[in-house]
């Protein structure tokens, strides 16, 4: 497989979720690796996203088990949250993984370099700090998506995903602009620490892409909760105040929003300043995504592409998959290809929601004629908490088959309880196969099997 006229089989630009993966599954097949990282090995999901986001959430939750602990008998003296505590305890998680990925990329004799890579044309690339020319039979780039940071006055003043890990302190008011995942998330996680929260939007829609009844079910709960909306409201300008505090001004309001911290989270865009993509003519599209065929091949026969760098979804798991497959495909021989149907996914909201296949209003102006099945219950842990939330369950089916085609839900584990049963969607089972499953009592999960 090893090509004489160049330094490496494969050079991978970036090393998240899908670059580590490509590499692996390339050099398992015997081809000669070298991926260049100029942050951290692991890339977003690992270290300035999902997971250490995930670990907040979990530790947030604490402050509502333990408002509740009373109810189920326990006596708690005092209790108290220490933000340092908890966030330098996800950073040494942060750390472990970085460790664990790199030995991963050790384990299979993968060449390392902890420095910015630019491509300089078909078949090569330079390292930034070393000044080092380096060749490859193929070209990966994994370099994943970037925060947005509107252009607004004063927006330097203003944080971003990649930042909010790293807080010296617990902020008392926090204003976040967007409401898409990240942002109510994020909202979720400081309402439930004791932060006054304001998520702030341009539109009226939050969760573009999610079922509308459970987009209104997390509103009407998070309201309750005690997070405050400004729908339709863009950013004007921000101040920042000799006292430190932050003033948010927005448009048709005519009192700014008084912070200690804003978060940005209205998007992502794919990483691709400075890569030198012209340097061997790899096209790119109106939002600056890598355009990719089926294979994960640019326009230049010698360079692929995956994960959030191209056009397609913006998934950790998906790029896993699409580093494996580009994989199995140069080096391994094996035509494999990703299909994107029935891909499930989550917002780790308070509570959380997850979905996999069609909305009610794609699958009505897909299939025409549908069936709507739901459940809207109470949880029976929200019973003792004196909680008057509902979790709500929404089942799709093709009117014609009888074939499920979207399946989605809001309320506690929605995201646990859902990954099993998107395997059912995938699947192709209908609701008479639901319906013949007995309810596994008591569980949130029955209500799966008991939607009328």
């Amino acid at each position: 497989m090893a090509d004489p006229e160049y330094d490496f089989d494969l050079f991978v630009i970036g090393a998240g979720s899908g670059g580590v993966r490509a590499s692996r599954i390339a050099a398992s097949h015997g081809a000669r690796v070298a991926v260049a990282e100029e942050y951290r090995i692991g890339g977003t999901c690992v270290i300035r996203g999902c997971v250490p986001k995930k670990l907040l959430v979990y530790g947030s939750h604490f402050a509502e088990e333990l408002q509740d602990a009373a109810n189920y008998g326990w006596t708690v003296d005092k209790t108290g949250f220490d933000w340092p505590t908890l966030r330098d305890a996800v950073l040494r998680d942060v750390d472990r993984l970085n460790t664990a990925y790199t030995a991963t990329l050790e384990t299979h004799k993968v060449d390392r370099f902890l420095e910015r890579a630019t491509i300089t044309g078909p078949h090569s690339v330079k390292l930034a700090d070393s000044g080092r020319e380096i060749t490859a039979g193929h070209i990966l780039i994994a370099t994943g998506a970037w925060p947005v940071r509107p252009d607004f006055e004063g927006s330097e003043h203003c944080i971003t995903s990649n930042e909010v890990f790293h807080l010296e302190k617990l902020p008392r008011k926090v204003v976040i602009a967007g409401a898409g995942y990240i942002a109510l998330e994020f909202a979720g996680i400081f309402n439930a620490l004791g932060c006054h929260v304001t998520v702030v939007n341009r539109s009226e829609t939050l969760l573009r892409g999610y079922d509308e009844g459970l987009r209104d079910r997390l509103l009407q709960i998070t309201m309750a909760r005690g997070i405050e909306y400004k729908f339709n409201c863009p950013f004007e300008k921000v101040v920042k105040r000799d006292d430190g505090c932050l003033e948010a001004w927005l448009n048709n309001q005519p009192d700014p929003l008084i912070a200690d911290v804003i978060l940005v989270a209205t998007g992502r865009r794919p990483k691709i300043e400075g890569l030198g993509l012209e340097n061997a003519g790899v096209e790119v599209g109106e939002r600056g995504e890598i355009k990719v065929d089926d294979t994960a091949k640019t326009s230049c026969d010698s360079i692929y592409a995956v994960g959030d760098v191209t056009d397609r979804v913006q998934l950790t798991p998906i790029a896993i998959r699409e580093g494996q497959a580009f994989a199995d495909r140069v080096f391994g021989n094996k035509d494999v290809r990703i299909n994107y149907d029935c891909i499930p996914s989550a917002v780790f909201s308070q509570p959380p929601l997850a979905s996999v296949g069609l909305t009610e209003g794609q699958a009505r102006n897909k299939y025409g004629s549908i069936k709507v099945f739901s459940s809207d219950f109470r949880p029976m842990k929200n019973v003792f908490g004196h909680r008057p939330e509902r979790g709500l369950y929404k089942m799709i089916v093709d009117a014609a088959t009888d074939k499920i085609i979207g399946l989605h839900m809001i309320g506690p584990e929605a995201p646990e309880i859902l990954q099993a049963a998107a395997i059912a969607v995938k699947a192709g089972l209908t609701k008479d196969d639901f319906d013949q499953t007995v309810a596994l009592h008591p569980s949130m999960a029955e209500e799966l099997v008991l939607m009328k």
